[in-house]
């Protein structure tokens, strides 16, 4: 079991890039980029779905190269390395956002591909490190404690910045553009306690035999060898396969609503800037209690369960969001209420918070539960293609759809997605997975 400082240590690292992730990926930037350097208003449906392009980019590279880089991690000493290249990369990138003006449109997807790389890659990175932390059955406790810690970190930068920026409209851009150099410096300050306390994990050789290294070519074709290993092994592997299947359709849903829901809060309910605020000031704080709560849950009830009652919650969530116009005229209706679009969705996006964080705690919980030892950074690798995979198919889906139908319509997508995902997880067999890990 690690000690408690260097835990706290790993937990940092989420709570450092979630500054990047809300402030660029969720509440400021993606309504930027749509409303006021693409532009395209009434509808915006070219910016949102150039925003999908862009990230589906990101992720794209992050599945060539991630996978690769874990099985190079396991074989050799460097996964600080590693998550130290990663972390830089999304610093400097995210810090140039400043740069970007009205209409310069390649200049921003081209740093937002560059930083959400980095970014992604490096959660990869960093939950390679969770099955050196202790035994399997603290590792839900483990894990929800990074999540709960991230979306404080989420919750405190975007709290600092909007409140010295000024609310998220086109006339404030002078003042916005400086959302970038203020996230990067949150990441470049907030994981320091990462790279003094987290050590470097030993190395467990696992049973894929190589020769000597001795350069570089050596570490890549090592690479390359232990992902066809890994892939013609799956099969022993069965239920971490089926559970990363299900993970696909539910991180497809996922990466919609943390790369759109902002924007459908802007185009589609029209909300004030106080219910912005509102909005995300309660679903970090709900997403953290999920995180934490669930996080205890999962080593009482197992990451399976969880998991499987966090999908549940997802389908109601997404189901108030998708007909939050119409829920609002039945409530009204029904109970003689005065109730507003953006109330009835802040309600939803509660719900939705609490969600998040159980379920991204869950599902990191599990797949170190049913990761074989001396592979973690290997299978976190392919944890990390898997989310990120799904998190093309999902925001393109999303993207390509909207600009048929229109966004509200599209949202339903997350729908279909999160309940194929409980589908599939109903198949999964925590105990069996487990055993297999071990042999």
């Amino acid at each position: 079991m690690a000690s408690k400082r260097e835990i706290f240590g790993w937990a940092m690292f989420d709570l450092a890039n979630q500054a990047y992730t809300t402030l660029i990926i969720t509440v400021v930037f993606g309504v930027i980029f749509t409303r006021v350097i693409v532009g395209d208003g009434p509808d915006y449906r070219l910016g949102n779905l150039l925003w999908s392009v862009s990230l589906a980019v990101s992720y794209a590279l992050v599945i060539l190269i991630a996978p690769i880089c874990g099985a190079i991690m396991d074989h050799a000493a460097v996964k600080k390395r590693f998550l130290f290249a990663s972390y830089l990369l999304t610093v400097i990138s995210t810090a140039c956002l400043y740069f970007v003006a009205p209409g310069q449109i390649a200049l921003a997807m081209t740093l937002i591909i560059i930083s959400n790389f980095g970014y992604a890659v490096g959660e990869s990175f960093i939950a390679g490190f969770l099955p050196s932390l202790g035994p399997p059955e603290k590792l839900g406790r483990i894990s929800g404690f990074g999540w709960a810690l991230g979306y404080v970190g989420g919750l405190l930068a975007t709290g600092f910045v909007l409140l010295g920026l000024g609310g998220i409209a086109e006339d404030n851009f002078a003042n916005l553009r400086f959302v970038g150099p203020l996230a990067a410096l949150f990441f470049l300050v907030g994981a320091i306690p990462t790279f003094l306390w987290l050590r470097e994990p030993r190395i467990q050789r696992a049973s894929a035999g190589h020769g000597p290294v001795s350069s570089r070519l050596d570490y890549l074709r090592i690479g390359f060898n232990r992902v066809a290993w890994t892939l013609t092994r799956l099969g022993r592997f069965r239920d971490l396969g089926l559970f990363l299947g299900s993970l696909f359709f539910a991180m497809a849903g996922l990466s919609i609503i943390i790369s759109f829901a902002f924007i459908y809060g802007d185009q589609i309910i029209r909300w004030e800037p106080l219910y912005q605020m509102l909005m995300f000031v309660l679903t970090q704080i709900t997403a953290a209690a999920g995180a934490f709560l669930f996080g205890l849950l999962q080593d009482r009830i197992g990451a399976k369960r969880t998991y499987n009652l966090t999908l549940l919650l997802w389908i109601a969530a997404v189901a108030m969001i998708a007909a939050t116009p119409q829920l609002t005229l039945m409530l009204n209706h029904l109970a003689g209420l005065s109730l507003q679009p953006q109330q009835v969705f802040l309600g939803a996006g509660c719900m939705a918070g609490f969600g998040l964080g159980s379920l991204q705690s869950s599902a990191r919980a599990l797949v170190g539960r049913l990761t074989p030892l001396g592979k973690a950074a290997e299978f976190f690798g392919f944890w990390g293609m898997t989310v990120k995979l799904a998190a093309i198919f999902g925001i393109l889906g999303l993207g390509v759809l909207q600009v048929r139908f229109g966004l509200q319509f599209s949202v339903l997508l997350c729908l279909v997605f999160f309940i194929a995902a409980l589908i599939i997880a109903l198949t999964v067999n925590e105990q069996r997975g487990e055993l297999a890990a071990r042999i």
